[in-house]
């Protein structure tokens, strides 16, 4: 999946949390925010010299919270896990360091409770037909 696309997915699913997201869509679209976000912090540190006030900065990062919140939960579903584990995130640093390692980790082969396998793999990890 491409950033692109990646990011139509995510901004197009913005508040449905049901199915499953691979890697790959988690990623650039967590990429995506990460380089919009640097590049309003230049703009309003560098060309608006704060006059915002970090206005623009907060307007994304509102925009973006619940596409990222569900996008995070399809992910956790891959993994056959509830979204009720991205509330691990609100523990102090080893809840962040366990969901990274989660959304890193690849998911189930095959459907799941939550759904078809994003990338078509069989149960026995071929692809189907």
């Amino acid at each position: 999946m491409s950033m692109e696309e990646s990011v139509r997915t995510c901004l197009a699913k913005y508040i449905v949390i049901s199915g499953r997201a691979r890697r790959s869509e988690y990623w650039w679209f967590a990429l995506f925010v990460f380089a919009v976000s640097i590049v309003l912090n230049l703009v309003e540190t560098l060309v608006l010299q704060g006059l915002t006030f970090g206005l623009l900065s907060l307007l994304w990062s509102l925009a973006v919270l619940l596409p990222g919140i569900c996008v995070g939960g399809r992910r956790l579903h891959d993994r056959d896990m509830s979204a009720w584990w991205l509330l691990l995130a609100l523990i102090p640093g080893i809840g962040a360091i366990i969901l990274l390692v989660l959304f890193c980790l690849p998911g189930t082969n095959g459907p799941n409770r939550f759904g078809p396998d994003p990338l078509g793999r069989t149960p026995s990890g071929m692809a189907a037909a």
